[in-house]
């Protein structure tokens, strides 16, 4: 039974008792009061007529008419004279047997009026003439007392009405605490850590000060372990004197953009060599040394917001690179890092360095291998070099198509999502048993009837541009739904960063889960890293919404902003899926092993599962094993 139903029982018990204490108490004292009053003029009616009768002659005649002219005129039970033996010289006596009047027979039953009859004695001069015995009609206290116990009922009702009302916002005042107390436990059990504002009630506000300390204290660990997590990714994966990305964790995201199908189809390679680095390093000393490396590199360090996407890296000693993975002009990418030099160094260290580097710039497309774009860029650092100190070389584009202009692209996608020529490919997440845990499928675009599939990278970076996202992804749910219809697994698909924000695009997402309620458990949604903290408000309230439906939410390329992962204690993530570039060789790297499992400790303490993406080798997925991951996907992931 409910604390609330408990409270409401025991103010409708107290009410009752209270009503039928006071009840009793007030009947029996109106009880004995009309006894009271009932004795009193009784005595009083025989005294006045006693000495009334004593004034008189006393024949019959006149005594009876004294005695019918009383009765008559009032409203007795009896009057009786007797002579000093007890004879009865004069008798009235009211008609009908009935009691109580218009009270009820059970009122004269249950309470009935003991009335002493007025005795008084009629004298004849100093002899004693009888006895006069008045008893007055009980009729009218019964209906005095019925009257009196149906007000003291109607007070009750509006009494115990307005207790009701009283009653009724005092609970609603202790449950409102309550049920924040209950909806915190709730989202605590649901891995949502949130603190809320500590009631007045002094016992509740103890409860929810030692529940907001154990969340404090939850998110403060959380917060401090992704401190912890964010130094070793540092120091394991980026370059400690430029800052950037390490040539392995570098090669990782290049190797990635090159066959991840969640990537541009093609993008832009840029290298910055510096021109001896020997000789710099003995005329300017280490430490200015190592301050140009460190100029340069926040000079190509990419802004996250301006830049989504794009790494840089130091390749080698004298070899910065910056990956551009959704530009296809090599000539716009060598021309970007030349102005950002330009800009940001060279007004500083061209006195003391004037040939300082040369840049070079490739296109890759998807499936190129990392070598050959690696030796491609090269070759034109090469001519770059030859052009002079401070110039570039871009290698020319050869396009194998060429390049729609935006409003095709705009007909085109919106001829999709009308005709329904969206497909999705599924490959399987597995667990460490080796179990399917989920489907993830993969969004195409089928062009024409029989054409090619485009992979999600070809087509999903112009969507964005043309603010068509929304309507794909709500065309990607549908599918995957459908897709649910006639399986019996779970299904996972993405959703883009741009959609999350979409008014529009939620309420219709919300009308279409609530449409098929039976399958919410079965999905799986997830939000890629970058859009989830650049819509961090909007990606909360979509996992209050998807939560509350009973679907699973989770982030995919996770641990690109670990440094930020401390906000997620809150939101009650299901799952998250780690980026490619930590996957990559992870069996060979003991930096990001470390790491890794670090990461997945700081996510089973919250309950969350982590998959590790791109797994490549089978060696990959043994070591992924070991470090604590609960599942993982990727080409040596076979079902």
């Amino acid at each position: 039974m409910s604390l609330i139903r408990q409270l409401w029982i025991a103010v409708v018990a107290v009410s009752i008792v209270a009503f039928c204490g006071s009840f009793a108490v007030s009947t029996l004292t109106a009880r004995s009061y009309l006894e009271q009053q009932m004795q009193r003029q009784n005595i009083d009616t025989a005294n006045s007529l006693a000495l009334s009768m004593s004034q008189q002659t006393k024949d019959a005649a006149t005594v009876e008419l004294q005695v019918a002219a009383l009765f008559d005129g009032g409203h007795y039970e009896s009057i009786v004279v007797t002579d000093p033996f007890g004879k009865t010289l004069v008798e009235r006596v009211r008609a009908g047997t009935g009691t109580g009047g218009v009270a009820p027979a059970w009122l004269v039953r249950a309470l009935p009026i003991d009335t002493v009859p007025g005795r008084a004695q009629v004298t004849d001069g100093w002899k004693q003439f009888g006895v006069v015995s008045v008893v007055t009609d009980d009729r009218f206290a019964y209906e005095a007392l019925w009257h009196g116990l149906l007000q003291l009922a109607g007070w009750f009702l509006v009494a115990l009405l307005a207790s009701g009302v009283i009653g009724t916002w005092l609970i609603r005042g202790i449950k409102r605490p309550l049920d924040a107390v209950v909806a915190q436990a709730q989202a605590i059990a649901h891995r949502q850590f949130v603190s809320i504002r500590e009631p007045r009630t002094p016992e509740l506000r103890s409860v929810v000060r030692a529940m907001n300390e154990m969340v404090g204290r939850v998110r403060q660990m959380f917060s401090d372990e992704g401190a912890r997590l964010e130094t070793l990714r540092q120091e394991v994966n980026y370059d400690p004197v430029t800052g950037l990305a390490n040539r392995d964790y570098f090669m990782a995201h290049l190797r990635d953009a090159l066959t991840s199908e969640d990537a541009s189809s093609a993008g832009c390679l840029a290298l910055v060599r510096l021109l001896d680095l020997e000789d710099i390093n003995r005329r300017l000393g280490r430490v200015r040394t190592d301050a140009l490396l460190e100029a340069l590199g926040a000079a190509l360090e990419p802004g996250a917001e301006s830049r989504s996407g794009q790494r840089a890296g130091r390749v080698k000693g004298a070899e910065l690179a910056v990956l551009y993975p959704a530009l296809d002009s090599p000539g716009a990418a060598a021309s970007d890092l030349l102005q950002r030099l330009q800009r940001d160094v060279l007004p500083t260290w061209s006195a003391d360095v004037p040939d300082l580097f040369s840049i070079a710039a490739v296109i890759y497309r998807r499936g190129d291998s990392a070598g050959d774009v690696l030796a491609r860029a090269d070759e034109a650092l090469a001519i770059a070099a030859s052009k002079g100190s401070n110039n570039w070389h871009a290698e020319e584009a050869v396009r194998d198509r060429a390049p729609l202009p935006a409003e095709q692209w705009r007909a085109l996608l919106t001829q999709a999502i009308a005709a329904g020529q969206f497909e999705l490919a599924f490959y399987p997440v597995v667990d460490c048993e080796g179990q399917t845990l989920h489907a993830e499928g993969v969004i195409r675009l089928r062009t024409s009837p029989g054409g090619a599939l485009l992979a999600a990278g070809d087509f999903m970076p112009v969507a964005a541009r043309l603010n068509l996202t929304a309507p794909v992804d709500l065309a990607v749910v549908k599918l995957a739904i459908r897709h649910l219809e006639t399986v019996t697994g779970d299904v996972a698909v993405n959703l883009s960063a741009e959609a999350i924000e979409d008014w529009a695009f939620r309420n219709d997402f919300r009308k279409v889960l609530e449409d098929h309620a039976v399958l919410c458990s079965r999905l799986w949604l997830e939000v890629p890293e970058h859009g989830v903290f650049r819509h961090f408000a909007a990606f909360q309230g979509l996992c209050e919404m998807l939560k509350a439906l009973g679907c699973r939410v989770g982030i995919e390329h996770f641990g690109q902003r670990f440094a930020d992962s401390g906000r997620l204690a809150a939101l009650g993530l299901d799952y998250v899926k780690v980026h490619a570039s930590y996957v990559r060789g992870i069996d060979q790297n003991a930096g990001n092993q470390a790491f890794l499992q670090g990461l997945c400790n700081a996510a089973h303490a919250l309950g969350i599962s982590v998959i590790a993406l791109g797994v490549q080798q089978p060696a990959e997925l043994a070591t992924l094993r070991e470090l604590g991951f609960d599942g993982a996907t990727g080409p040596a992931i076979r079902t």
